[in-house]
């Protein structure tokens, strides 16, 4: 059984702390401290209610009010019968599109990429056909590791038509960071989505087991005007992400 001494005496130290911010609060930034130090792990089952309560001499619903806030944030996931488990996972949006580097921030990790490719090329008649570009026209692919917390978690390749960047040397972590820098805002994808086992290209970018399936999303991006402004294709870990389809 996990040793939660450490996670105690971190909780201990906050929840006694003299602050103005609430106790529910320090409580469940504590637990995500403790998962971005790597003292909590992915799947760890948390003490339960009782246990924080009778442990930190605070109120069970002070618990309960730390651990379903963590829940909204998609930091743990609570059962009935099993218990608090941290999960932390990724999520992926098949409606709107969010970023992996702004959501890997915003669950306090370190996002960061790693390019294999940026070059301009011509597109296939299916790409243009998806991009609403004539067969042939100029487009940037974009192809990078993605990575968070140190940890490759996706292989993505994207395909921008090339009037909608300047340079693509300028494009850092974040291509929706760049999009937005120039006043270009993706609002909504179309996403689909399928299984397959990694491949020998796959496993030699991101260390997976063979065992372990790799989800492939194909979405496409469109701004404000409904305008296609990138089609990718995502291979992604199937155990570090969530889908979000509303």
């Amino acid at each position: 059984m996990k040793d939660y001494a450490p996670l105690l005496a971190d909780l201990t130290t906050q929840l006694t702390a003299k602050e103005k911010k609430p106790l529910y609060q320090r409580f469940a930034s504590v637990i995500k401290a403790g998962i971005r130090s790597g003292m909590l792990q992915q799947d760890d089952i948390l003490p339960g209610e009782r246990e924080f309560s009778q442990a930190l001499n605070i109120s069970r619903i002070t618990v309960r009010k730390a651990l379903d806030t963590l829940e909204k944030e998609g930091v743990v996931y609570r059962s009935r019968g099993y218990g608090t488990q941290i999960c932390n996972p990724l999520e992926y949006s098949l409606k709107e599109p969010k970023g992996l580097s702004q959501q890997a921030v915003l669950k306090g990790k370190t996002p960061n990429t790693v390019w294999i490719n940026k070059s301009v090329v011509a597109c296939s008649a299916d790409i243009a056909t998806l991009l609403r570009l004539e067969p042939g026209s100029e487009v940037f692919l974009l192809k990078r590791i993605r990575y968070v917390d140190e940890q490759a978690v996706s292989i993505e390749e994207s395909y921008v038509p090339a009037t909608l960047i300047d340079s693509a040397e300028d494009i850092g972590i974040s291509l929706y960071d760049y999009f937005r820098a120039r006043g270009i805002r993706p609002i909504r994808t179309q996403s689909r989505v399928s299984a397959r086992m990694p491949d020998a290209e796959i496993q030699a970018h991101i260390a997976l087991s063979a065992n372990i399936p790799i989800l492939v999303i194909k979405q496409l991006a469109l701004d404000e005007r409904d305008s296609a402004i990138e089609y990718s294709i995502s291979y992604c870990r199937s155990d570090m992400y969530v889908f979000i389809a509303e």
